[in-house]
């Protein structure tokens, strides 16, 4: 075999490569020989067909066969000569192959840049400590006690704060309209669930009434065919139902399975403080990547750059065909679709930059994803799909390179996580108040950064 390289530009490499005829002609006829030991053909003792009549037979197929295995082994020698790391998936050319002839093919590669990760430990950081007053303890619970209400049947016109069980059909200047109607829908009036100043038309409505309710839907309303028109509906009120009063009580704590109210506030403060833990952790997270792309500039491979646009740019054109669908406005601000592929390129290639120096840290550094940690994280996405444990399961095991998706995550927080070990992080005490304020108000910055 003959390498060449042809083209070295940046991190784009290029090489010519010859394989003699010889070598080809003798991984065929080792080929052949090995098909010869099995196969069973008319005529002839297994093992004892000759090459002639096997090369007759099978020399087309195994010929195409040899050519990719050909290319498949010295290119990936090529590569290990140069002593280059293949950014992506190399590029094959043949330039000519003949039977008897010598087979020549190009081999373009990106390769993975050079990467210097800065000391970390130069790295001043702020980690948010959310501080949960028990006040936010007392609404998680009021929450879950109006979840746990009850109610009964009430023979008397309905009050606000009952349920009406009631079959409703809408319509727009006579015509019903799709999504419009429904029977034995329970509404709470005052809840304010429903389309505004619906509720209030059937406060005093009794069981077998039945009433017209005309509302305007909002201008805003998600349904662009229905925004700001006037709508009437035909509504027979079924039943009027009493809710009950659920106290925060033992009781509450054993009809959410708990041993007792005790219980049940400890563990609403512990997920309450996991919730807002990880958006400290977003916060500090980001606060992170944002110094080491301000410290980090190299080369990174615009083939990896192309395909991370790709999935940015079809991400941003479903938003704005639901946004056109809705009637509401792209948020581009009447930018050209040039303008807009710049900025998303710009964010790509961020992207690529901090996703190679991520992987180069866990690299270095040996940071791995065990296997255990890839179960946890199957049974956690399992579970976020109740009732179609098994589609998921059956998803994850034939989908090639499904699991590399809860991988990813869990292999970048780990390196995140040795990052943050080196580096100079003060941590704050902070109210969720602040905390969620703080959060937005980073949130509008990024966004008002990405329009300039």
């Amino acid at each position: 075999m003959q390498i060449s390289e042809t083209t070295s530009e940046g991190l784009k490499h290029e090489f010519k490569v010859t394989v003699g005829a010889e070598d080809i002609g003798r991984r065929v006829e080792n080929r052949l020989q090995e098909i010869g030991r099995t196969v069973r053909l008319p005529g002839f003792r297994p093992g004892k067909v000759p090459l002639t009549v096997l090369r007759k037979r099978y020399g087309p197929a195994v010929m195409g066969e040899v050519l990719e295995r050909t290319v498949n082994d010295t290119s990936n020698e090529a590569l290990r000569e140069a002593k280059l790391r293949p950014a992506l998936q190399p590029k094959i050319e043949i330039v000519s192959f003949n039977e008897g002839k010598d087979l020549e093919y190009k081999l373009a590669v990106e390769v993975l840049p050079e990467i210097k990760p800065m000391n970390f430990g130069e790295l001043s950081l702020e980690r948010l400590r959310p501080e949960i007053p028990d006040t936010e303890i007392d609404k998680a619970l009021e929450r879950i006690a109006k979840q746990q209400r009850k109610d009964e049947p009430a023979n008397r016109p309905a009050e606000k704060g009952d349920i009406v069980v009631m079959d409703f059909t809408g319509s727009i200047d006579g015509t019903e309209f799709p999504g419009g109607s429904a029977k034995g829908h329970r509404l709470e009036l005052g809840s304010g669930s429903f389309i505004p100043g619906f509720e209030d038309q059937l406060v005093g409505a009794a069981a077998g009434e039945h009433r017209t309710v005309t509302v305007t839907f909002p201008a805003d309303y998600g349904a662009n065919d229905l925004a700001g028109k006037e709508a009437s509906f035909a509504v027979d009120v079924k039943e009027v139902r009493a809710v009950l009063p659920q106290p925060i009580d033992e009781s509450l704590a054993e009809a959410v399975g708990m041993e007792n109210l005790q219980a049940l506030r400890d563990a609403v403060r512990a997920q309450i403080e996991r919730d807002y833990a990880g958006i400290a952790r977003q916060r500090l997270k980001r606060q992170l990547l944002d110094k080491l792309a301000e410290r980090h500039d190299f080369p990174v491979p615009q083939g990896m750059v192309d395909i991370e646009f790709d999935v940015i740019w079809k991400q941003f054109e479903a938003e704005r065909e639901r946004a056109k669908k809705a009637g509401l406005p792209d948020g581009e601000d009447g930018k050209s679709d040039e303008e807009i592929k710049a900025e998303y390129r710009a964010i790509a290639e961020r992207r690529v930059r901090l996703g190679l120096l991520l992987s180069e840290v866990g690299r270095s550094n040996n940071i791995s994803v065990a296997q255990e940690e890839i179960n946890r994280a199957l049974s956690e996405e399992v579970r976020r799909f109740p009732g179609h444990e098994r589609e998921v399961l059956e998803y994850y095991r034939n989908q090639p390179g499904a699991l590399d998706n809860l991988r990813a995550p869990i292999f970048e927080d780990k390196v995140i996580d040795y990052i943050l070990e080196m580096a100079q992080v003060t941590d704050r005490p902070i109210g969720i108040a602040e905390l969620m304020a703080a959060s937005a108000a980073e949130d509008e910055e990024e966004a008002e950064s990405k329009s300039k």
